[in-house]
């Protein structure tokens, strides 16, 4: 198997791909952070439920992907921080991702969390990707 330069995106795509088809979930290899990302697109909204399977040699993390009314709760993301360039934010540059109808998510000093849980923490990072 060949290694993935950035497994985030690998799984972020595999999201998009998989509510424009309409796939009723997905797979992904296991990562703690892929983990922490479907927590946070659960809480939000985006996606029904994950669960993890570390049975195996390979761990994966299995996702239910979320329609409303047949449309997907996805429109669209965008990955910021790519690994030839990280993109870092104080808490006053966190985006109001469309408005305030999609969500930023970052990796900060006190694990992953959405824009909006950020700015109430009063912490800034590591700007992973928007969703809406």
């Amino acid at each position: 198997m060949a290694a993935l330069s950035d497994p985030i995106s690998d799984f972020l795509i595999r999201f998009k791909n998989a509510s424009r088809a309409g796939k009723e979930e997905f797979t992904a290899p296991f990562s703690k952070i892929k983990a922490e990302i479907a927590r946070i697109l659960k809480e939000e909204g985006y996606i029904w439920s994950y669960e993890v399977d570390t049975e195996g040699d390979f761990p994966s993390i299995r996702v239910k992907v979320r329609y409303i009314d047949g449309t997907p709760a996805l429109t669209d993301l965008k990955k910021e921080s790519k690994p030839g360039r990280r993109r870092y934010i104080g808490v006053d540059e966190i985006p109001k991702v469309l408005g305030g109808l999609g969500i930023a998510i970052l990796s900060t000093s006190q694990g992953l969390m959405a824009g909006h849980h950020a700015k109430k923490k009063n912490v800034g990072g590591e700007l992973i990707a928007s969703v809406w």
